[in-house]
């Protein structure tokens, strides 16, 4: 089975880190981001791996190698300019002719990829996307009214929103929907798929899930590495 690593992001706001090396070699307890992702594939049998790569490409490429150490089969796909989070899959349309796993560089999850794998099958939709319940605690007590008069009142409610969590499942008519050679985001393949009616599948994770996207995120991966992951890697 196939899946494809979003890893050519510039890694901003993790500055000055990512001024050295690119996010997805950042280490995480014992292991780089990318190395966990690769062997998180692997478990689930995902054992010819693309990552999608720009900015300090060679550093990744140098990195990896073929991926023979991992036991999988790693194929470089190099942007000579920045494609965006969806633009990169268009340069890998001959090699992916069945349903492949896309995800972001800089996610760390233990999710059951063979679990999201099956139902992204089951359904009648060229794109799965996994979403993942975040809870945040509201620290005002939360007013309800009616034109002048309040009519409730709720406590420091908790916020409840659902991120988007940068694990996908598509299907080989998604490159049908991806221009060539442009800069293009996942956000703005959703957005059209949806003004255009066609369906999209979600699939909330129950797993661990975290996003290394800003320095705190990333000294809450460091922290949380031996729990989630350790028996994993090691």
């Amino acid at each position: 089975m196939k899946a494809v690593i979003l890893a050519g992001g510039l890694g901003t706001r993790l500055k000055p880190f990512t001024e050295v090396i690119p996010k997805p070699l950042l280490p995480i307890g014992e292991k780089a981001v990318l190395e966990i992702q690769i062997e998180q594939l692997k478990k689930y049998g995902f054992d010819e791996i693309y990552l999608a790569t720009n900015y300090k490409s060679d550093y990744i490429e140098n990195f990896f190698g073929d991926g023979t150490r991992y036991g999988v089969k790693l194929i470089i796909s190099r942007e000579e300019m920045r494609l965006g989070t969806a633009g990169p899959l268009s340069l890998l349309k001959t090699k992916l002719s069945e349903p492949f796993v896309v995800m972001n560089g800089d996610v760390l999850s233990n999710i059951n990829f063979s679990n999201f794998y099956d139902f992204a099958l089951r359904q009648e939709t060229l794109l799965s996307i996994s979403i993942k319940k975040i809870i945040m605690p509201y620290d005002f007590g939360n007013i309800f009214f009616k034109d002048d008069f309040v009519v409730g009142i709720e406590e420091k409610p908790d916020l409840i929103t659902y991120a988007l969590a940068g694990i996908y499942i598509m299907k080989p008519g998604i490159f049908n929907l991806i221009p060539e050679n442009k800069y293009f985001g996942m956000d703005t393949l959703i957005k059209n798929m949806l003004s255009t009616q066609l369906p999209i599948s979600k699939y909330e994770l129950s797993e661990y899930w975290l996003d290394i996207g800003r320095m705190d995120d990333y000294e809450i991966a460091q922290k949380d590495f031996n729990e989630n992951f350790y028996k994993v890697v090691k």
